[in-house]
């Protein structure tokens, strides 16, 4: 199972995965990721995540190119970043909830080959996978 939240602090978009990060989940957080507009420094919180897959593996790349960075406490999360050349984060942010009508007002710019018409904002901030 996937878990995943999204969350506005205030220097950053954070994406807090938990569980097992495989399959139609990773992809589904490539959508999601790929919908959202911000301009804000994107950290991906890797923490709470017990496995990932080729295809999670893919999609942590993928997160790599538009600019995430990534936060890992364990030493299989740290093995998998350091296998991917994953950029970590500077330092751990508090978070807080976004809101269910906004996230803020900066919004990120990913490269026009990943952009959709869609944003965030309407997408619901807490996914659960099995």
């Amino acid at each position: 199972m996937l878990r995943v939240e999204m969350h506005d602090s205030s220097n950053a978009f954070i994406i807090r995965l938990e569980g097992r990060f495989t399959g139609e989940g990773a992809e589904h957080v490539r959508t999601l990721v790929t919908r959202c507009h911000t301009e804000m420094r994107l950290v991906v919180d890797l923490t709470e995540v017990t496995f990932v897959d080729a295809v999670g593996e893919e999609v942590l790349s993928f997160l790599k190119r538009v600019e995430a960075e990534f936060v890992a406490d364990t030493a299989y999360i740290f093995d998998v970043c350091e296998r991917l050349h994953l950029p970590l984060a500077r330092k751990r942010l508090s978070m807080k909830k976004v809101s269910g009508s906004s996230y803020g007002q900066e919004h990120r710019a990913f490269p026009n080959s990943l952009r959709s018409e869609s944003s965030c904002i309407s997408q619901q901030p807490s996914v659960q996978r099995e």
